[in-house]
């Protein structure tokens, strides 16, 4: 069974489209890369006064920067982050290689922008649970990040994420338990 998405879903080109379209029932908006043709951020302002926007780029540095300059003019956005892995075909990473299966988890998972600042975690809370200035922190971070679906990013980006995607303590401790085992 398909899946009815309420919110206007942004994603980078037309192979995406494709790929999620397979996998919901959702309106769509492509950017067109990082580019954006004319008149594509005001129908993207638009779609999140009438319905709202889901941002769902590529796992990749390209996606991030178009994820970021939609974010930075669009206030109270949602996030959908596909694991890179999971996105991977012949060396090409976007959302167009991902199975249906993995673009309705990440539909699933998405988290909501907050437009206020907010600092329930620090970087001692990084550094304390191993996601910092460890070996395998990078590695831990990637898994945190598909448990609460936030996404992989560095450090800096991590704790962003963390503090700005509404992820409870409570969600925290649970994904730092479910790596651990």
């Amino acid at each position: 069974m398909i899946k009815l998405v309420k919110e206007i879903i942004v994603v980078e080109g037309r192979d995406d489209v494709t790929a999620v379209k397979k996998a919901v029932d959702a309106e769509l908006i492509t950017t067109g890369g990082f580019g954006f043709p004319k008149g594509v951020m005001k129908r993207i302002k638009e779609a999140q006064k009438r319905r709202g926007v889901i941002i769902f780029t590529d796992p990749d540095f390209a996606g991030e920067k178009i994820r970021k300059k939609i974010a930075a003019q669009i206030p109270g956005c949602k996030h959908a982050f596909l694991p890179r892995e999971e996105a991977i075909k012949d060396g090409d990473i976007g959302i167009e290689n991902a199975s249906r299966e993995s673009i309705i988890a990440a539909l699933n998972k998405v988290r909501t922008e907050n437009v206020q600042k907010r600092e329930e975690f620090t970087k001692k809370d990084l550094v304390r649970n191993g996601l910092v200035g460890f070996d395998d922190a990078s590695k831990k971070r990637d898994e945190i990040g598909k448990i609460l679906g936030i996404g992989y990013g560095n450090a800096k980006q991590f704790l962003s994420r963390l503090n700005n995607y509404g992820v409870t303590r409570e969600e925290f401790e649970e994904s730092l338990k479910n790596i651990d085992k």
